[in-house]
């Protein structure tokens, strides 16, 4: 038995499902270079150990995606996978502004074009935008693979290799974000400067 099957609910306690309501996870890192050098078998046991962790911490997706292209060529593809209850994503795409393009040729051509549509294209088969990205790098660079995540998504930067990461990473991130109190952007009551009455 692996690290991440033996990982139950509880190793997660830290989340608290009346505040955060964590829906979809995605991992950021590597590029295609590195996610070839993991091999199939490192590949299986990796969606098997974060998609685990994931269902546990009561996700319903999880998308891993390359940091960056790199520079070396890669046969790298797109695949799914389910894992208790989990639809786990393994999305190659470095590029962001050329999966936005994409999405956007993708639309039919009845389709308005609007926040709502390219958001449902964007993160298809996920029905909904990352609530946590984990960010394999320095807080100091952001992922050129996303262009449209960064918006809402709460961030957390972890310096590490993309053949370092494993599950108990991923444990230290959904708890790191239980944590949290989410604004998506707007200000908390705190952060505003009170009145003054005249």
């Amino acid at each position: 038995m692996t690290k991440a099957e033996a990982i139950r609910a509880d190793d997660v306690s830290d989340v608290d499902p009346t505040r955060q309501f964590l829906r979809h996870v995605m991992v950021v890192g590597g590029t295609l270079g590195d996610w070839d050098d993991l091999g199939v078998a490192r590949w299986e046991r990796r969606v098997v150990d974060l998609g685990t962790v994931a269902a546990n911490a009561g996700a319903s997706f999880l998308t891993l995606r390359a940091f960056e292209p790199g520079s070396r060529p890669s046969d790298s593809s797109r695949w799914e996978r389910q894992i208790d209850g989990c639809h786990v994503v393994i999305d190659p795409c470095g590029d962001g502004r050329r999966r936005f393009a994409e999405a956007l040729a993708g639309l039919p051509d009845d389709e308005p074009v609007n926040e709502a549509t390219v958001s449902e294209v964007l993160y298809a088969p996920a029905d909904c935008e990352p609530d946590l990205i984990v960010v394999l790098g320095e807080p100091t660079r952001l992922p050129p693979s996303l262009v449209w995540e960064l918006a809402y998504g709460e961030l957390f930067f972890r310096p590490m290799a993309w053949n370092e990461l494993g599950a108990d990473d991923l444990v230290e991130a959904i708890a790191d974000f239980a944590r949290r109190e989410r604004r998506f952007g707007g200000l908390d009551s705190t952060d505003r400067s009170d009145e003054s009455v005249g």
